[in-house]
């Protein structure tokens, strides 16, 4: 196993292009998904967390997603509800944490009711948080806080980051270290617009369906060699 002298605490990743891959296979769109859930983020999860890698998030669905086509979106769905329901096992019993960021309540019940099962039955493990941002979007998010405000006894002429953070997803979530983009696109999409002020982005012209160990592992090498001055 490669070992690395800096090691990011979070990892956060856009896993783009499941379609291409699937497309280049002469397959239906929904195979590049499935072959993502069940072959590499598991690999991810176990090789994040072999290395120390204490939060790894996977944006899963964004808020745009579900003005795809009708057949896809129900496929979808049905693999999240399958990941949720028969993978959970796997993520317990290698003491991973499940978290959820994004607007879940647009979801089916069946899906609500497996995510509330698993973020109880792992919420005493410890050696990783693995972080799926369903319904995610980073405007939504920042709105959605917004509108949290007048339920709290925070006053806007002593608002603070501190206290805008907490009313966040991601409160109690450090900010991501490096953010990986798979498929060759390089922007961020509105992924985690707040936490990525001084995130190191790391883009892959890799398919996330081929995204496996090593090329998880070449951009753990490169963030290695980045000077992170967070603007001193």
């Amino acid at each position: 196993m490669k070992q690395f002298d800096n090691i990011p605490v979070h990892i956060a990743i856009i896993m783009d292009g499941n379609r291409r891959w699937a497309r280049n296979r002469r397959l239906p769109a929904l195979a590049g998904h499935k072959h993502a859930a069940d072959h590499i983020v598991d690999a991810l999860v176990e090789e994040a967390g072999s290395k120390g890698i204490k939060y790894i998030t996977f944006w899963a669905w964004s808020t745009e997603n579900w003005g795809r086509e009708a057949k896809e979106v129900q496929g979808i769905m049905k693999l999240l509800l399958y990941y949720l329901s028969k993978k959970l096992d796997v993520f317990h019993k290698k003491g991973a944490k499940l978290k959820i960021i994004g607007d879940i309540s647009k979801f089916s019940p069946n899906i609500q009711k497996s995510i509330a099962q698993g973020l109880e039955k792992t919420k005493n493990n410890t050696k990783i948080t693995v972080i799926f941002a369903l319904n995610y979007g980073g405007r939504d998010e920042i709105l959605r806080a917004i509108k949290k405000l007048p339920a709290t006894n925070y006053q806007l002429s002593t608002l603070d980051e501190k206290k805008f953070s907490e009313l966040l997803d991601t409160n109690e979530i450090p900010d991501p270290d490096l953010i990986i983009r798979t498929g060759g696109e390089k922007r961020l999409s509105g992924f985690l617009l707040w936490q990525s002020e001084y995130s190191e982005l790391y883009f892959t012209d890799t398919l996330f369906p081929d995204f496996d160990s090593i090329e998880f592992n070449k951009a753990l090498e490169w963030f290695g060699k980045r000077n992170r001055r967070y603007g001193k």
